[in-house]
């Protein structure tokens, strides 16, 4: 009986372990989302590349932002780097307009040329799937976050985990983001 026990305390602890192990080893690459032009974006094709993913608003302070992204694009984004930017209305109603009309707004005011996803939630009880991953360690297996504000920047190395949360104050440009990306 004793030995009966101890098999199936056994095989329970790995069943937990092994499904707890697969949480851990979700990555970014389980993700399919929809570009602002209602195209799909399978994250799988940014395999073995460096992410950076960045909710954006086009009516914030930090807005300006987009000019240092843009530029940091230009310069490594055919070096295995790639951003992907998620419009959010979540903080005061920053980023009221339709996925048209931010496209246009992107173009236009910065030449927006990095992937720009369909506006979605970053934060309550409508947060998106990607970003659940990107902000609850259970799903990541690096740390829990919550998105403080417009332009919060989460790295994602090449092999797709979860890098580093960096706040929307930081700019693009920063010496640590620059060295993340080089090394």
């Amino acid at each position: 009986m004793k030995i009966r026990n101890l098999i199936l305390t056994i095989l329970m602890i790995t069943s937990l372990s092994a499904r707890s192990q697969k949480e851990i080893d979700q990555t970014i690459y389980q993700f399919n989302v929809t570009d602002l032009e209602g195209a799909d974006f399978d994250f799988k094709q940014l395999k073995g590349k460096k992410i950076m993913i960045v909710n954006t608003a086009s009516k914030c302070g930090l807005t300006p932002q987009y000019k240092k992204l843009q530029a940091l694009y230009d310069k490594y984004g055919d070096k295995d780097f790639v951003i992907i930017g998620f419009p959010a209305n979540d903080f005061l109603f920053q980023e009221p307009g339709t996925d048209e009309e931010i496209a246009i707004f992107c173009e236009k005011n910065y030449g927006v040329t990095f992937p720009m996803m369909s506006k979605i939630s970053v934060k309550g009880k409508n947060m998106h799937p990607i970003y659940k991953f990107l902000t609850q360690e259970s799903q990541n297996g690096t740390i829990s976050s919550s998105v403080s504000w417009n332009f919060q920047k989460y790295l994602i190395n090449s092999e797709g985990r979860l890098a580093k949360v960096v706040s929307p104050r930081t700019q693009p440009d920063d010496p640590s983001i620059i060295s993340w990306i080089e090394n």
